[in-house]
C-alpha cells in the first residue's frame, strides 16, 4: 500500500533533504503558538499576543518572497543560512524582551525581524520538483503529498511542544525550541549540495515577479482567507481550553486536528485524482469552509476534538492541490518564489486571523473567536469562485509535464500552452 512512498525515496539524497526539511519546518507549527502561549502566560493579554503573531506573519509575508527570489537566483545555501541566523537572533531577543518586561514596541520590532525566516517547505518542494518534474509526474504528486503529511506531523508535534513546554517548564521554552529547530534544520538542509536546485542568475529570469503569472494571484488571495481560518482556529482553541480549565489540553486537540489532515494527505498521495486541478482546488476550499460550521456549536473539549479532527481531513488535500497548481503555472526558474507567494498569502491570513481572533476573544471569549474562522471560510470560497475561471484557463508553463492529463470534456487543457 505504501509502495508509492517508498518509490519516491529511491533517489539518492531524497530521504536526507526531506528529513532536514521536517526539522526546519517545526517552527511553522510552534512559533505562533509559542508567542501566544508565552505572552498569555506572562501578561494574560491575548490581544497583544495576537498582534505579535500578526506582525511576525506579515513580516514573513513581505520578506519571505524576497528571500525565495534571492534563493532562486543565488542558491539555497548562500541565502537561507544568513536569513536563518537573523531570524533565530530575533526570536531570542523577543523572548528576552517579554521576560524582562521591556516596552511593547520592542516586541514588535523583534517579531518583525524574525519574519525573514526562510520558507523551508518551498525549498524542499523545489528539490522534489528538480528530481521528478520531467521524469515522473506521478511520483512528484506523491512527493508533494508526502511533504504535506510532513507538514501535518509538524502540526501534531509542534503544538504539544510549544504549549506543553511553555505551560510546564517556563513561558519562553516553546519559542526557544522553535528557534533551535530552525537553526538545525536549515543548516542541515543547506549542507546537502547534491540535491540543491541550481541557481538561476537574473539574466535567466523572465521579467517581473512570479506573482504576475496568470492565476497565481487568485491562489494567493484565497489562501489569505484560508490562513485566517487556520490561525483563528488555533488561537480560539487555546482560549476555549483555558475557559474549560485545561489550557494545556489545547496542544492535544490541535495535534488531533493535524492528525486528521495528515491521514487525509497520506491517502491522497496514494491515489491519482481525476478532473481539473482548478476544480479540485475549489472543492477543497469549500470543504474546509463547511468544516468550520460545527465549531460554532461545540460546548466541550471532546466535542471540539471530534469537530477539529473531521475538519482536518480537508486541509492536506487542498494544500497538495494548490502546490500542484503552482508547479503547473510557474517557470522552474521562479518555482521557489511562486510557492512562497502562496505561502505568503497564508501568512497574511495568519496575521489577520490571529489578530482578529485575539481581539474577538478579549471581547467575547472563545465563542466570538470561533466566528472568525467561519467568516474566513466563506471568504475563501468566494475568492476561489471568483478566480475559478482564471485558474481554469491559465496556461501551463512551457514544457510542463505536471499539468493535469486531458480527460474527455476537460476544458482546462484546451488552454495549455
Amino acid at each position: 500500500m505504501l509502495a508509492p512512498y517508498r518509490a519516491i525515496f529511491s533517489r539518492r539524497g531524497t530521504l536526507a533533504f526531506s528529513t532536514a526539511g521536517f526539522v526546519g519546518r517545526m517552527p511553522l507549527a510552534m512559533t505562533g503558538l509559542g508567542i501566544v502561549t508565552m505572552m498569555s502566560q506572562l501578561t494574560g493579554r491575548y490581544g497583544l499576543a495576537g498582534a505579535l503573531t500578526a506582525t511576525l506573519a506579515l513580516a514573513a509575508a513581505v520578506l519571505g518572497p524576497q528571500v525565495s527570489r534571492l534563493t532562486d537566483r543565488h542558491g539555497q545555501r548562500r541565502v537561507m543560512r544568513p536569513a536563518m541566523l537573523i531570524s533565530v537572533a530575533a526570536i531570542g531577543m523577543l523572548c528576552l524582551t517579554a521576560r524582562e518586561g521591556w516596552p511593547d514596541w520592542l516586541l514588535f520590532v523583534f517579531a518583525a525581524t524574525a519574519g525573514c525566516v526562510p520558507n523551508v517547505g518551498s525549498m524542499v518542494r523545489a528539490r522534489w520538483s528538480l528530481i521528478y518534474r520531467d521524469d515522473d509526474p506521478t511520483r512528484l504528486h506523491t512527493a508533494y503529498s508526502f511533504e504535506s503529511v510532513v507538514d501535518e506531523i509538524c502540526f501534531i508535534i509542534g503544538p504539544i511542544l510549544a504549549i506543553g513546554l511553555a505551560t510546564s517548564v517556563f513561558p519562553e521554552a516553546g519559542l526557544l525550541l522553535a528557534a533551535v529547530f530552525l537553526g538545525v534544520g536549515v543548516w542541515w538542509l543547506t549542507a546537502q549540495r547534491a540535491t540543491e536546485p541550481p541557481p538561476h542568475p537574473p539574466g535567466h529570469h523572465a521579467a517581473g515577479s512570479a506573482l504576475r503569472t496568470r492565476g497565481l494571484p487568485w491562489l494567493m488571495a484565497s489562501f489569505v482567507a484560508t490562513g485566517a481560518l487556520l490561525a483563528a482556529t488555533e488561537v480560539s482553541t487555546v482560549a476555549f481550553a483555558e475557559e474549560e480549565g485545561h489550557k494545556s489540553a489545547a496542544s492535544i486537540v490541535l495535534a488531533l486536528w493535524a492528525l486528521g489532515s495528515g491521514i487525509a494527505g497520506l491517502v491522497f498521495g496514494l491515489v491519482q485524482p481525476k478532473g481539473p486541478l482548478s476544480r479540485r482546488f475549489l472543492l477543497g476550499v469549500a470543504a474546509m469552509a463547511v468544516s468550520m460550521i460545527p465549531l460554532q456549536l461545540v460546548s466541550s473539549l471532546p466535542q471540539l476534538t471530534v469537530a477539529l479532527f473531521v475538519s482536518g481531513l480537508a486541509v492536506a488535500p487542498t494544500m497538495v492541490t494548490t502546490m500542484a497548481m503552482v508547479e503547473r503555472l510557474v517557470p522552474p526558474s521562479r518555482l521557489t518564489e511562486g510557492m512562497t507567494w502562496v505561502s505568503t498569502g497564508l501568512a497574511v491570513g495568519v496575521a489577520l486571523g490571529s489578530a482578529v481572533a485575539g481581539w474577538a476573544i478579549d471581547a467575547g471569549g472563545s465563542e466570538a473567536g470561533y466566528a472568525v474562522p467561519g467568516v474566513s471560510g466563506a471568504l475563501a470560497v468566494a475568492v476561489a469562485l471568483l478566480g475559478h475561471r482564471r485558474l481554469r484557463s491559465a496556461p501551463a508553463r512551457e514544457g510542463t509535464h505536471v499539468a493535469e492529463r486531458k480527460q474527455p470534456g476537460d476544458e482546462e487543457q484546451e488552454h495549455v500552452a
